[in-house]
């Protein structure tokens, strides 16, 4: 399963999300759900570094089962805005994906 968590600061923006796992919801190279959570994480941190102009502090590990995106804490408040509207439309889209595929992914947010 991938787990996603969605990190909030206490304004309640998005600052952080992290996956881990995998979904397995079909052979390697062909599952679909681990296939649309990877474009849309992945797409959504390419459009922050190009749309806001932040550098977000990426973590990747292990055997591609793993992903984690911070926003720097001192960014100015205009790039901070688009930056965190991109995570927000992510995370409709990984809400979607979990509806219709919720034994492979569950979302928590801390």
């Amino acid at each position: 399963m991938i787990k996603v968590s969605i990190y909030r600061n206490k304004s309640g923006y998005i600052t952080a999300f992290e996956l881990s796992g995998h979904a397995d919801s079909g052979p390697h190279g062909h599952d679909l759900v681990c296939a649309a959570v990877s474009a849309v994480a992945f797409g959504m941190t390419n459009a922050v570094m190009k749309l806001s102009g932040i550098e977000p502090i990426i973590d990747q590990g292990g055997q591609g089962g793993y992903l984690k995106v911070v926003l720097p804490s001192e960014v100015e408040d205009e790039p901070f805005k688009k930056a965190t509207l991109l995570l927000e439309g992510m995370l409709i889209s990984l809400i979607t994906i979990e509806r219709d595929y919720g034994q492979y992914i569950s979302i928590s947010e801390k």
